[in-house]
């Protein structure tokens, strides 16, 4: 069962982590490249900040975003301000969600995301803690897949590995760090490949973070994985 609360203390460590990191960047440093293609650390941290009021949005009952283009307008709009107002927009953004997600609500209501998309209000604060951790790792200041909480990267590969299941584009897939092991990619009776690795490469590859080549690969080439 999700735990809301749990995810939301999460949410709330992750975000420190990256305002603490954040505030060791400089001006020109935050109009560098990220390592998201077109985007520099700027649209990085504007996404973050118009992320959280979108997912306060979600937790409200309003639309996840304006009507068309506004999202990427937004980011545009905010990613070449200074520093210090990309980091004050972070953390009071943050604050903003944190105070929607103790608001008192009906956790188990259904809400809508983006594109229609639908799901259970008490996975609005996981969905929030993936967005802080990978686009941390996305910044590229130092902190690395390697880096993220073992719970994190866990349960972000049972999400990714669901989303992808039943997927008629992904061959049957097993996948295993050793320890665990999760199955995606088309309905069938067994697997037709397996993919073992260290969790921060399953987790990278699966999130479009890393091209799958420190993971071992049986049965068939490493699938190719459809957009997120």
């Amino acid at each position: 069962m999700i735990d809301h609360g749990h995810d939301l203390a999460s949410v709330r460590d992750a975000t420190e982590r990256l305002l603490t990191a954040a505030v060791k960047l400089d001006n020109a440093s935050v109009a560098e490249p990220s390592r998201l293609p077109g985007w520099t650390r700027g649209h990085v941290l504007a996404h973050l900040a118009r992320n959280a009021d979108a997912l306060v949005n979600v937790l409200e009952g309003r639309p996840m975003y304006a009507p068309g283009d506004a999202r990427d307008a937004d980011i545009a709009r905010d990613a070449p301000r200074p520093l210090d107002i990309q980091v004050a927009d972070l953390r009071e953004s943050a604050a903003r969600f944190q105070a929607a997600g103790a608001a008192p609500a009906d956790w188990s209501r259904t809400v809508e995301l983006r594109n229609g998309i639908t799901d259970s209000a008490s996975r609005v604060p996981f969905r929030r803690w993936v967005e802080v951790e990978l686009h941390h790792v996305d910044l590229g200041i130092g902190y690395e897949l390697e880096d993220l909480p073992a719970e994190f990267r866990e349960r972000e590969i049972d999400f990714l590995a669901e989303r992808f299941s039943g997927h008629p584009d992904v061959a049957p897939t097993r996948l295993t760090d050793g320890t665990r092991a999760w199955r995606t990619g088309r309905e069938a009776d067994a697997p037709e490949i397996t993919v073992t690795g260290p969790s921060a490469e399953l987790l990278g590859w699966l999130a479009g973070r890393r091209d799958g080549s420190a993971l071992s690969v049986a049965g068939g080439p490493l699938p190719q994985l459809p957009p997120l």
